[in-house]
């Protein structure tokens, strides 16, 4: 049995796991972010919660760049205390069992390949769209993270006027003086001036798949992550913007689903530990 963790910028999510099996999840909003103490403090107090004789390793997902050997996190995004951390020491000298550490959204592409929908390909790209956007990448049955743990931040890319992450995610719709759970409300009612904003952030969105394909070629995307929950109302314009790829046999080869198993990315950090 394993401890799996998601660490975000709002909440801390945990869970027991064996083989796959979520028996446990605690979800406690983070508090005093400011506070590196403080937050550490909080996450130790919830492993502590969860910890038994059977618990062999613990497995973290967090959202920022992973020195993975070291389990050192570095400029944890939305929360402002976090730049410099050695999470893996702090835990291991707390609990005396194996911590691995990994990008949140490495653990979500874990998770689909390991008990997802990624489970029948060998290769794919996993996208999270929410607060932010980012990538998690499997390339013959592995997880790529790359050197700095820096693979699969598309949204950094360049575009328009700002970048990829600006466009496809809900600083979109914050730009559109909303949020993307008040527009999906309002898709939902009818509302066209809404479903007009769908279609344009579909568009974005497809023009974002479009360089991710021409830079892995994945056999399919998985879109996860609380926006891909209004896929319908972007779905359209999405494969629209994609339809124009270079190589027109590409674009009637690839895949999208969306994932659909809950807790995934907890799945995916219990899927961090390596067993013997």
């Amino acid at each position: 049995m394993v401890i799996g963790v998601d660490l975000g910028g709002t909440n801390i999510r945990a869970a027991l796991i064996k083989d796959g099996i979520i028996s446990s999840v605690l979800q406690e909003k983070l508090c005093e972010k400011e506070s590196l103490q403080n937050t550490i403090d909080h996450l130790i107090a919830i492993i502590a919660s969860l910890i038994c004789k059977e618990v062999s390793a613990i497995g973290i997902g967090v959202p920022s760049v992973v020195d993975i050997e070291k389990g050192i996190v570095y400029d944890v995004i939305n929360i402002p205390s976090w730049k410099r951390v050695e999470l893996k020491k702090i835990l291991v000298d707390r609990f005396q069992i194996p911590v691995y550490i990994n990008n949140d959204v490495n653990c979500f592409a874990l998770g689909e390949h390991k008990f997802g929908q990624g489970k029948p390909f060998s290769s794919f790209v996993a996208l999270s769209i929410g607060t932010g956007i980012g990538a998690g990448i499997i390339i013959n049955n592995q997880l790529y993270s790359g050197k700095n743990c820096g693979a699969g931040e598309i949204g950094s890319l360049p575009y328009l006027d700002k970048n990829f992450e600006f466009y496809t995610s809900s600083l979109f719709f914050e730009s559109k003086s909303t949020t993307s759970f008040l527009a999906h409300n309002a898709a939902a009612s009818g509302d066209q001036s809404i479903l007009s904003i769908w279609e344009e952030f579909g568009c974005h969105l497809g023009n974002m798949i479009k360089a991710v394909v021409y830079t892995y070629d994945p056999e399919v995307i998985i879109l996860g992550g609380s926006i891909a929950k209004a896929y319908k109302y972007f779905e359209a314009p999405m494969k629209s913007a994609i339809a124009d790829l270079q190589f027109p046999e590409t674009f009637k080869s690839l895949i999208i689903l969306l994932s659909n198993v809950e807790n995934i990315a907890l799945l995916g950090a219990a899927a961090l530990v390596k067993k013997d």
